[in-house]
Protein backbone atom coordinates (compact mmCIF):
# COMPACT_ATOMS: atom_id res chain seq x y z
CA UNK A 1 0.00 0.00 0.00
CA UNK A 2 2.74 2.31 0.72
CA UNK A 3 4.03 1.93 -2.43
CA UNK A 4 1.06 2.83 -4.31
CA UNK A 5 0.98 5.91 -1.90
CA UNK A 6 4.74 6.89 -3.46
CA UNK A 7 3.77 6.24 -6.91
CA UNK A 8 0.53 8.58 -6.95
CA UNK A 9 3.24 11.26 -5.69
CA UNK A 10 5.30 10.27 -7.66
CA UNK A 11 2.79 11.06 -10.65
CA UNK A 12 1.61 14.04 -9.52
CA UNK A 13 4.91 15.55 -9.24
CA UNK A 14 5.37 14.65 -13.06
CA UNK A 15 2.65 16.17 -14.29
CA UNK A 16 2.67 19.13 -11.86
CA UNK A 17 5.92 19.57 -13.28
CA UNK A 18 5.53 19.51 -16.60
CA UNK A 19 2.24 21.18 -16.91
CA UNK A 20 4.74 24.09 -15.35
CA UNK A 21 6.97 23.43 -18.02
CA UNK A 22 4.45 23.83 -20.85
CA UNK A 23 3.04 27.02 -19.38
CA UNK A 24 6.90 28.40 -19.81
CA UNK A 25 6.97 27.96 -23.27
CA UNK A 26 3.84 28.78 -24.10
CA UNK A 27 4.19 32.04 -22.20
CA UNK A 28 7.52 32.43 -23.36
CA UNK A 29 6.16 31.92 -27.13
CA UNK A 30 3.73 34.31 -26.42
CA UNK A 31 6.30 36.95 -25.58
CA UNK A 32 8.15 36.15 -28.85
CA UNK A 33 5.58 36.78 -30.75
CA UNK A 34 4.73 39.65 -29.21
CA UNK A 35 8.14 40.70 -29.39
CA UNK A 36 8.33 40.17 -33.44
CA UNK A 37 4.71 42.26 -34.29
CA UNK A 38 5.78 43.78 -37.54
CA UNK A 39 5.35 46.69 -38.56
CA UNK A 40 3.18 46.94 -41.65
CA UNK A 41 3.63 49.47 -44.58
CA UNK A 42 1.11 49.08 -47.49
CA UNK A 43 1.94 51.55 -50.43
CA UNK A 44 -0.64 53.11 -52.94
CA UNK A 45 0.68 51.95 -55.96
CA UNK A 46 3.69 51.58 -58.05
CA UNK A 47 6.08 54.45 -57.90
CA UNK A 48 5.03 54.35 -54.16
CA UNK A 49 6.11 51.02 -53.75
CA UNK A 50 9.65 51.03 -55.09
CA UNK A 51 10.52 54.44 -53.00
CA UNK A 52 9.08 52.58 -49.75
CA UNK A 53 11.32 49.23 -51.09
CA UNK A 54 14.18 51.10 -51.07
CA UNK A 55 13.97 53.14 -47.71
CA UNK A 56 12.53 49.92 -45.77
CA UNK A 57 15.09 47.47 -47.48
CA UNK A 58 16.99 45.37 -44.62
CA UNK A 59 14.79 46.73 -41.60
CA UNK A 60 14.08 44.44 -38.88
CA UNK A 61 10.61 43.62 -38.55
CA UNK A 62 9.21 45.72 -41.73
CA UNK A 63 7.03 44.19 -44.41
CA UNK A 64 5.86 45.63 -47.45
CA UNK A 65 3.21 45.58 -49.25
CA UNK A 66 1.20 46.90 -52.31
CA UNK A 67 -2.73 47.88 -53.17
CA UNK A 68 -4.02 45.49 -56.17
CA UNK A 69 -2.37 46.40 -59.52
CA UNK A 70 -4.88 48.73 -61.37
CA UNK A 71 -5.62 48.04 -64.81
CA UNK A 72 -4.12 50.97 -66.00
CA UNK A 73 -1.11 52.65 -64.79
CA UNK A 74 -2.68 55.25 -62.87
CA UNK A 75 -5.33 55.33 -60.31
CA UNK A 76 -7.88 57.36 -61.55
CA UNK A 77 -10.97 56.09 -60.60
CA UNK A 78 -9.74 53.01 -58.94
CA UNK A 79 -11.92 50.79 -56.91
CA UNK A 80 -10.39 49.24 -53.54
CA UNK A 81 -10.38 45.44 -53.83
CA UNK A 82 -11.43 43.49 -50.83
CA UNK A 83 -7.28 42.22 -50.85
CA UNK A 84 -6.65 45.74 -50.87
CA UNK A 85 -8.93 46.29 -48.11
CA UNK A 86 -7.28 43.36 -46.27
CA UNK A 87 -4.33 44.54 -46.48
CA UNK A 88 -5.51 48.28 -45.37
CA UNK A 89 -7.05 46.44 -41.93
CA UNK A 90 -3.63 45.09 -40.95
CA UNK A 91 -1.17 47.99 -41.69
CA UNK A 92 0.36 50.46 -39.85
CA UNK A 93 0.94 53.21 -42.16
CA UNK A 94 -0.37 53.78 -45.74
CA UNK A 95 1.96 55.40 -48.36
CA UNK A 96 0.22 57.47 -50.88
CA UNK A 97 1.05 60.11 -53.74
CA UNK A 98 -1.10 62.25 -52.78
CA UNK A 99 -2.49 65.48 -54.81
CA UNK A 100 -5.49 63.30 -56.03
CA UNK A 101 -4.15 60.37 -57.74
CA UNK A 102 -5.80 58.17 -54.98
CA UNK A 103 -9.43 59.05 -55.64
CA UNK A 104 -10.48 56.46 -52.72
CA UNK A 105 -8.12 57.52 -50.23
CA UNK A 106 -11.25 59.84 -48.39
CA UNK A 107 -13.15 56.14 -48.17
CA UNK A 108 -9.37 54.45 -46.32
CA UNK A 109 -9.88 57.77 -44.26
CA UNK A 110 -13.59 57.60 -43.09
CA UNK A 111 -13.17 53.38 -42.42
CA UNK A 112 -9.84 52.92 -41.19
CA UNK A 113 -9.19 56.39 -39.28
CA UNK A 114 -6.19 55.33 -36.60
CA UNK A 115 -4.25 54.36 -40.14
CA UNK A 116 -0.82 56.84 -40.20
CA UNK A 117 -1.28 57.94 -44.06
CA UNK A 118 2.17 59.51 -45.40
CA UNK A 119 1.72 62.32 -48.17
CA UNK A 120 4.34 61.97 -50.67
CA UNK A 121 3.64 65.21 -52.38
CA UNK A 122 3.11 66.78 -49.14
CA UNK A 123 6.81 69.35 -49.84
CA UNK A 124 5.91 69.49 -53.39
CA UNK A 125 4.06 72.61 -55.10
CA UNK A 126 2.03 70.62 -57.42
CA UNK A 127 1.62 72.54 -60.90
CA UNK A 128 -2.42 72.72 -62.31
CA UNK A 129 -3.02 70.18 -59.95
CA UNK A 130 -1.05 67.83 -61.79
CA UNK A 131 0.41 65.20 -59.43
CA UNK A 132 2.31 62.90 -61.65
CA UNK A 133 5.43 64.38 -59.24
CA UNK A 134 7.38 61.07 -59.69
CA UNK A 135 8.00 61.80 -63.46
CA UNK A 136 10.46 64.56 -62.10
CA UNK A 137 13.55 63.01 -60.85
CA UNK A 138 14.07 66.34 -58.25
CA UNK A 139 10.68 66.00 -57.12
CA UNK A 140 11.04 62.45 -56.74
CA UNK A 141 14.14 62.87 -54.60
CA UNK A 142 11.83 65.08 -52.45
CA UNK A 143 9.58 62.38 -52.09
CA UNK A 144 11.34 59.58 -51.21
CA UNK A 145 13.02 62.11 -48.47
CA UNK A 146 9.14 62.70 -47.53
CA UNK A 147 8.92 59.37 -47.04
CA UNK A 148 11.85 58.56 -45.21
CA UNK A 149 11.43 60.73 -42.81
CA UNK A 150 7.68 60.15 -41.76
CA UNK A 151 8.77 56.13 -41.59
CA UNK A 152 11.60 57.30 -38.79
CA UNK A 153 9.16 59.15 -36.90
CA UNK A 154 6.49 55.99 -36.85
CA UNK A 155 9.25 53.53 -36.61
CA UNK A 156 11.94 54.89 -33.89
CA UNK A 157 13.48 51.30 -33.77
CA UNK A 158 14.59 51.68 -37.50
CA UNK A 159 14.23 55.33 -37.65
CA UNK A 160 18.61 54.74 -38.68
CA UNK A 161 18.16 52.20 -41.40
CA UNK A 162 15.52 53.84 -42.75
CA UNK A 163 17.75 57.47 -43.04
CA UNK A 164 21.03 55.26 -44.27
CA UNK A 165 18.98 53.56 -46.58
CA UNK A 166 17.04 56.95 -48.09
CA UNK A 167 20.17 58.75 -48.55
CA UNK A 168 22.31 55.87 -50.98
CA UNK A 169 19.42 55.68 -52.79
CA UNK A 170 18.67 59.54 -53.11
CA UNK A 171 22.76 59.28 -53.91
CA UNK A 172 21.90 56.75 -56.97
CA UNK A 173 19.16 59.65 -57.87
CA UNK A 174 21.66 62.12 -58.19
CA UNK A 175 23.59 60.41 -60.53
CA UNK A 176 20.30 59.65 -62.99
CA UNK A 177 19.94 63.64 -62.50
CA UNK A 178 23.25 64.22 -63.46
CA UNK A 179 22.87 62.09 -66.19
CA UNK A 180 19.51 64.21 -67.45
CA UNK A 181 21.70 67.52 -66.88
CA UNK A 182 24.13 66.39 -69.45
CA UNK A 183 21.17 66.67 -72.03
CA UNK A 184 20.11 70.09 -71.06
CA UNK A 185 22.19 71.62 -73.93
CA UNK A 186 21.24 69.47 -76.73
CA UNK A 187 17.17 69.76 -75.35
CA UNK A 188 17.75 73.87 -75.56
CA UNK A 189 17.73 73.51 -79.58
CA UNK A 190 14.12 71.57 -79.17
CA UNK A 191 11.54 74.19 -80.91
CA UNK A 192 8.63 72.93 -78.67
CA UNK A 193 7.01 69.68 -77.71
CA UNK A 194 3.72 67.90 -77.74
CA UNK A 195 2.59 66.56 -74.99
CA UNK A 196 0.14 63.49 -74.93
CA UNK A 197 -0.10 62.41 -70.80
CA UNK A 198 -0.38 65.29 -68.45
CA UNK A 199 2.84 63.13 -66.40
CA UNK A 200 5.41 64.24 -69.23
CA UNK A 201 4.62 67.98 -67.85
CA UNK A 202 7.12 67.11 -65.55
CA UNK A 203 9.77 65.91 -68.20
CA UNK A 204 9.50 69.09 -70.07
CA UNK A 205 9.95 71.14 -67.29
CA UNK A 206 12.88 69.58 -65.93
CA UNK A 207 14.44 69.47 -69.46
CA UNK A 208 13.63 73.36 -69.98
CA UNK A 209 11.05 72.56 -72.88
CA UNK A 210 8.29 74.60 -74.14
CA UNK A 211 4.84 72.89 -74.38
CA UNK A 212 3.15 73.75 -77.10
CA UNK A 213 -0.05 71.56 -76.46
CA UNK A 214 -1.40 68.75 -74.42
CA UNK A 215 -3.81 66.34 -74.84
CA UNK A 216 -3.68 63.43 -71.50
CA UNK A 217 -4.97 60.30 -73.37
CA UNK A 218 -5.97 57.45 -71.37
CA UNK A 219 -7.96 54.28 -71.89
CA UNK A 220 -11.44 56.53 -71.36
CA UNK A 221 -10.01 59.48 -73.59
CA UNK A 222 -12.27 59.53 -77.22
CA UNK A 223 -9.72 61.20 -79.49
CA UNK A 224 -12.00 63.03 -82.05
CA UNK A 225 -10.94 63.70 -85.73
CA UNK A 226 -11.42 67.48 -85.23
CA UNK A 227 -8.63 67.38 -82.34
CA UNK A 228 -6.26 65.33 -84.43
CA UNK A 229 -6.51 67.98 -86.98
CA UNK A 230 -5.85 70.49 -84.39
CA UNK A 231 -2.75 69.14 -83.29
CA UNK A 232 -1.94 68.27 -87.24
CA UNK A 233 -2.12 72.37 -88.10
CA UNK A 234 -0.46 72.82 -84.24
CA UNK A 235 2.76 71.08 -85.29
CA UNK A 236 3.09 72.82 -88.71
CA UNK A 237 2.13 76.08 -88.05
CA UNK A 238 4.45 75.90 -84.71
CA UNK A 239 7.06 73.71 -86.02
CA UNK A 240 6.72 71.27 -83.51
CA UNK A 241 9.01 68.22 -84.18
CA UNK A 242 8.44 66.44 -80.89
CA UNK A 243 5.42 64.49 -79.08
CA UNK A 244 5.90 62.85 -76.23
CA UNK A 245 3.53 59.82 -75.50
CA UNK A 246 2.76 56.91 -73.92
CA UNK A 247 2.53 53.74 -76.55
CA UNK A 248 -0.44 52.29 -74.60
CA UNK A 249 -2.78 55.08 -75.43
CA UNK A 250 -0.95 57.68 -78.25
CA UNK A 251 0.53 55.51 -80.82
CA UNK A 252 -2.75 55.69 -82.77
CA UNK A 253 -2.69 59.54 -82.45
CA UNK A 254 1.36 59.43 -83.04
CA UNK A 255 0.75 57.44 -86.24
CA UNK A 256 -1.59 59.86 -87.70
CA UNK A 257 0.61 62.55 -86.97
CA UNK A 258 3.32 61.37 -88.00
CA UNK A 259 1.80 60.34 -91.48
CA UNK A 260 0.69 64.05 -92.47
CA UNK A 261 3.54 65.76 -90.85
CA UNK A 262 7.64 65.96 -89.76
CA UNK A 263 6.99 65.30 -85.89
CA UNK A 264 8.71 62.56 -84.22
CA UNK A 265 7.37 60.18 -81.50
CA UNK A 266 9.44 59.89 -78.90
CA UNK A 267 7.31 57.19 -76.55
CA UNK A 268 8.09 57.19 -72.88
CA UNK A 269 7.51 55.09 -69.91
CA UNK A 270 5.39 56.60 -66.66
CA UNK A 271 6.81 54.46 -64.06
CA UNK A 272 3.61 53.20 -63.04
CA UNK A 273 4.27 49.36 -63.82
CA UNK A 274 7.04 47.07 -63.94
CA UNK A 275 9.09 45.01 -62.07
CA UNK A 276 9.55 45.09 -58.42
CA UNK A 277 12.99 45.63 -58.28
CA UNK A 278 14.19 47.82 -56.19
CA UNK A 279 16.69 49.89 -59.07
CA UNK A 280 13.37 49.47 -61.57
CA UNK A 281 12.77 53.05 -61.64
CA UNK A 282 16.23 53.95 -62.32
CA UNK A 283 16.35 51.95 -65.22
CA UNK A 284 12.97 52.96 -66.69
CA UNK A 285 13.74 57.12 -66.49
CA UNK A 286 17.80 56.42 -67.49
CA UNK A 287 15.68 54.33 -70.53
CA UNK A 288 13.72 57.75 -70.90
CA UNK A 289 16.60 60.05 -71.09
CA UNK A 290 18.25 57.56 -73.21
CA UNK A 291 15.18 58.02 -75.43
CA UNK A 292 15.39 61.93 -75.42
CA UNK A 293 18.89 62.26 -75.91
CA UNK A 294 18.27 60.22 -79.07
CA UNK A 295 15.69 62.07 -80.49
CA UNK A 296 17.13 65.97 -79.51
CA UNK A 297 20.15 64.71 -81.46
CA UNK A 298 18.60 64.26 -84.66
Amino acid sequence: MRNKYVFVTVMLLSLLLTGSLLTGAYVRYERQGAGERQFRVVTSFYPMYIAALNITGGCSGVSLENLSEPQTGCLHDYQLTAADMKKLSRADVFVVNGGGIESFLSDVGSQYPSLAVVNACERIDLPDDNAHAWMSIPDYMVQVQTIADALAELDAANARQYQDNCGAYLARLRELLQKQRQILPSAAGVNGVILFHEAFAYVAEDLGLTVAGTLDLDEERQVSAGETADVIRLVKEDGVRLILAEELYGKEMCDAIQAETDAEAVYLDTCTRGSYEADSYLKAMEHNLDLLEEAFSQ
